[in-house]
Parts: structure tokens; sequence; C-alpha cells
């Protein structure tokens, strides 16, 4: 691999100098840390990170190189990838491409030897922000003024990763349609693995279309940036309340939250990670929980739902309940990948809805 010099310079002005691989040039995107230490494949392919560059705190990243099985989508979404180190030699019988060969595949820029620790606590500090990775120009001032210039720009991330036609996954049992946010396959595979029949439809798909399919049940997909951002979703979901069961996940979460006439608010560096502790009160146990998002209901956020979970961490809202309504709904990624799966009964206690 050619060591190119590369640096990553955030928009408060701090930079740090390493190499790159991958694409060579420039990339962008709001800079978040991950904790996970395995799971950087799903991480790449997750499309909730779009618009993002993540930061991966475990040091050493590619041990067991890349492979088309455990992939969330059929390609990276990262904006850039910043670790400490990559490993040159990947070995793993499952293994079929490098992931230098994979970036350049995908043409996703990558930056490692800087010091992932140093960017951590640097954002855990002043909170997550703008950043460009860049090995053509390396004035920081220009860069860092970039990186400002990047944040102010508003773009809808949802519809760039959602599904342009309905997809169907066949199966014997309850008919499901999954909104697509920013569909983890996943989710698809959970909702299978229980015998449904489900139907993927695009981000822009209205309620009639929506209960043209006649669905079972509704499931509202994680996906990537700000749920106030997408208000034509936030209609949709406000018509389908009450006609159908329906379960939101991660960004589904808080658009049915906000659908509810609840309000969002950007959390200070966000949850990123595989062991998140969440309280379940109906079930009085803690679960570990894979979670990846930037934005929180407010704990006042509905009069018409009651609270079921909160983070641990930080007493953030984690699930809750409709009290008239068929409505389940949480913030963390109970379909795990990357994560442990202590939280895949949610998609139980759904198909149960259904019933």
């Amino acid at each position: 691999m050619e060591n190119k010099k590369a640096i990553l310079v955030l928009e408060d002005g701090s930079y740090f100098e390493g190499e790159a691989f991958g694409r060579t040039g420039q990339a962008h995107g709001e800079v978040v840390f991950n904790t996970c230490m395995t799971g950087y494949e799903e991480v790449l392919t997750d499309p909730s990170y779009k618009g993002q560059m993540v930061v991966m705190t475990y040091p050493l990243i590619g041990n067991y190189g890349m492979n088309e099985e455990d992939v969330e989508s059929y390609k990276p979404h990262v904006e850039g990838f910043i670790i400490k180190e990559l490993c040159d030699y990947p070995s793993n019988w499952r293994c079929t491409i490098h992931p230098v060969q994979y970036f350049e595949r995908w043409g996703i820029m990558g930056i490692h030897r800087v010091d992932t620790r140093q960017i951590t606590q640097h954002i855990r500090n002043f909170g997550s922000m703008y950043g460009v990775i860049s090995t053509e120009s390396f004035d920081v001032q220009a860069l860092a003024e970039t990186a400002r210039n990047i944040g102010t720009v508003k773009r809808d991330l949802v519809d760039m990763v959602s599904v342009k036609k309905t997809r169907h996954i066949e199966g014997p049992g309850h008919r499901v349609v999954v909104m697509d946010m920013g569909m983890k396959e996943n989710i698809a595979r959970s909702l299978v693995k229980r015998g449904c029949d489900v139907y993927v439809v695009p981000c822009h798909t209205s309620a009639k279309e929506i209960l043209d399919l006649n669905p079972e049940g509704i499931l509202i997909s994680n996906g990537p940036g700000d749920p106030q951002d997408i208000p034509y979703a936030i209609e949709t979901i406000r018509n389908l309340i009450g006609k159908k069961p329906i379960m939101g996940i991660c960004l589904g979460h808080q658009l049915l939250g906000l659908a509810l006439g609840g309000q969002t608010y950007k959390l200070k560096f966000g949850h990123h990670g595989g062991n998140h502790p969440v309280k379940d009160f109906n079930k009085g146990r803690v679960y570990i929980t894979s979670q990846n998002h930037n934005y929180a209901l407010r704990d006042d956020f509905c009069k018409q739902a009651t609270v079921t979970h909160i983070n641990l961490n930080d007493n953030t809202v984690e699930g809750f309940v409709h009290n008239e309504y068929p409505i389940i709904s949480v913030q963390y990624h109970p379909e795990a990948s990357p994560g442990p799966h202590d939280s895949a009964y949610m998609f139980d206690e759904f198909v149960g809805m259904m019933a």
C-alpha cells in the first residue's frame, strides 16, 4: 500500500496528519466516532452514515478483510473513514477483497495513522463537527473554512439512500410494508426470518400507496440525517397512524415522535456503537444495544404515548408505545449488525401486534 500523505481538518481548525488509503482528493462530512470493536463492514455500508465521516475508536481495522455477506447495503455510504491502523494482511476464510481495494472500488477516502483517541476525545468534549480529509491541499485554515461551509448545506440524505422503486421479499406470513428511510438489510432479514412478506417502498411513497398494498403492519426504518429535514415523511406517517400496527426504528422512531406532535433535538456527539445499555421498563431488564443516531426525542414529546425505554448513559428516550393505537418504537437497533442481539425480541412484539 502506497504511503500517501493525508490530513483531517475539523471546522474548529483542529487537524490531524496521517496517511491516505482508497480514493485520493478531498472528502467531507460530519465527523462522528463509533465504539464497536468489530463490525466495520456493517458500519461502512449502513445508509445511516450518509453524510458522515466515521472515526473507529478500536485501533486495528481490516484484520478480517471484506466480504459480500456481512454488508448492510450494496455499497458503502460513509463519506470518509478515519482509523488508527489499517491491517496490511487480512486473514479470514470468508474474505473476498482487501479493504484498500474495496475503498478504491467504491471511491471512498480513508485516513489512517492518526491519533483516533485524541480525535474521539476532541469530539466528545466539543461535540460532533464537520471535517475534511484531503490529499491535495494542506492549508489548514482553508480546509477548516470548507468544513464550516459544508455544515450549512441542507441535503435530503434520506432521498439519496432510499430505494427508487418498490422491492418485494416474499414470505408466507404477515405482509409488512417497510418505509425505506435508509434501511439496513438486517431489518428485512429479521422480518423474513419471522415469516413476513416484506415490501420495501421508497421514502416518498404516500400513505394511500402504502395502504393500497394492504399491509398488516408498517415498519419505518432507520436512516441518515435530521428527521426535521424530511417533512414529507412526517406527513405520510401522520396519515398512517391508527390505520395499521406500526413500528419505528432509529430515524423511524424520531419521525413517529414528530408525527405525534413531539420534538427532537441534536445530541452533543450522538450514540454510535454496540455497547449502549438501555432499560426496558415493561420487562424490568437492561439490554445492551446497537445504536447509531445524532438526534433524540424529548422526554415530554407526546401525551399520547408512554416512554418504555431509556438510555442508562444519559437518560435519553430509547422507546415508546402509543396509549391507544398499536404502535411501538425504539431509538436503538434491534436488528444489531453490528452489535448484540439482546433486543431482537422487539421484532417478535411487532409480529405479535399483527396476529
